[in-house]
């Protein structure tokens, strides 16, 4: 099959597994780079482990310490009319890769919010890992069922307390033009916190405390964005904030609950990213093509890869972590200088339809974009016939 990118709206319904192999290759050759990650993990659980800041921490792990990696995902399978979902296809290339050097990994691809998965995890942690030293909870879902009353619930991306009218790229139309997005009620935050906060992070910790698969000095770490006044209220203060707030009420809870152990658990600030979840929000693809424009001009632009290197190197087992005023691990110091913010401003208050390509960087923001679902990618030829069926190797 020749396989054209198929974008509606925010998202890309199809994927290339040629173009998404090379962008893990990639990730890896920067990892690689770097050089040995000194003092990093040796046997970690990465819990959303196939796209975004939860496969670049799985690429690290791996790749920078050589570690051991267990992947949790849910993602489709292709057939031979319909390709595979863009994760599936990352998936398998990392596996390709970690066979080819001699790196122990496996996959289970389900919903983790279930019992039924975790359990899958722990037995296999058990017959083949012996503990867990590091665990990365990176899941980025619309809904969760509850395992305990098997209640779906679905989350929004809304503002609190009134509606907000902003600036937005419509990335189909390829213009800017105000949004207007509507006050959350409360039975919206609610769910949202349910589906996106804390919670299933807990029970995976407390799943994995109760069969005794945790080492002595273990971390953990689930991934926020703060951001600044420009995305605070579609963002920061919002439903999603609200949920993301809920996971350093759950990193909390998890530290006391394995003192025992001397477990360290953070949530960690990232950069604002091209993501499959960040397409969605509105203000986030303005925001990033600004942010872009303005790091790339300073020299420190960083992609998901570069983010989460650094936050290894420098934080989760760095000598001097960075912690932010609220505790979270503080990596995206550098989008957050006042400096750096104040120029995003003056190009968000200036920026229209007919000056995007001027301004901002859309057309690198779009080729991020691309790159997620394997296109765009200048060695790759997308004219060539491909195989859309792709088998995952050590898939449990």
């Amino acid at each position: 099959m020749v396989i054209k990118p198929k974008i509606r709206g925010f998202i890309c319904t199809n994927a290339h597994p040629v173009g998404c192999t090379e962008h893990v290759k990639e990730q890896i050759a920067y990892v690689k780079a770097q050089g040995p990650l000194n003092n990093g993990p040796k046997n970690v659980l990465v819990i959303g482990a196939s796209t975004g800041y939860g496969l670049a921490s799985r690429i690290t792990a791996a790749f920078g310490a050589g570690a051991k990696t267990l992947g949790i995902f849910f993602e489709k399978k292709g057939t031979e009319k319909r390709t595979a979902s863009a994760g599936w296809y990352n998936t398998a290339a990392f596996q390709q890769a970690a066979d080819e050097a001699g790196l122990w990994s496996k996959n289970i691809n389900g919903d983790a919010f279930s019992d039924e998965l975790k359990a899958k995890a722990i037995e296999t942690i058990k017959a083949e890992m012996g503990k867990v030293d590091l665990i990365i909870y990176s899941l980025a879902s619309p809904r969760r069922t509850d395992p305990k009353s098997g209640e779906t619930f679905s989350s929004v991306l809304k503002p609190i307390g009134q509606t907000v009218t902003t600036k937005n790229l419509n990335t189909t139309m390829r213009s800017i033009e105000e949004v207007s997005v509507e006050a959350a009620r409360e039975e919206e935050i609610a769910n949202t916190v349910k589906v996106m906060g804390g919670e299933d992070w807990e029970l995976w910790l407390e799943a994995l405390k109760e069969a005794d698969v945790l080492a002595e000095g273990f971390k953990t770490s689930a991934y926020t964005y703060i951001g600044k006044e420009l995305t605070w209220p579609i963002y920061g203060h919002a439903t999603i904030g609200k949920a993301k707030e809920d996971l350093t009420r759950a990193a909390d809870a998890i530290k006391a609950s394995t003192q025992a152990l001397n477990g360290e658990a953070y949530v960690a600030s990232l950069n604002a990213v091209v993501t499959q979840a960040s397409s969605a929000i509105p203000i986030m693809p303005l925001y990033i093509s600004t942010l872009f424009r303005v790091t790339k001009e300073d020299g420190t632009y960083e992609g998901t890869i570069e983010q989460i290197h650094g936050l290894f190197s420098e934080n989760l087992y760095g000598e001097n972590p960075r912690f932010d005023e609220g505790g979270h691990l503080f990596q995206n110091y550098k989008e957050l200088e006042d400096g750096v913010q104040a120029r995003i401003k003056v190009i968000w208050d200036k920026v229209d339809t007919d000056s995007i390509d001027e301004l901002t960087d859309y057309a690198g923001y779009h080729n991020e974009f691309l790159k997620l679902f394997g296109f765009g990618i200048e060695s790759v030829d997308y004219d060539a016939d491909v195989n859309t069926v792709v088998e995952i190797n050590h898939l449990i």
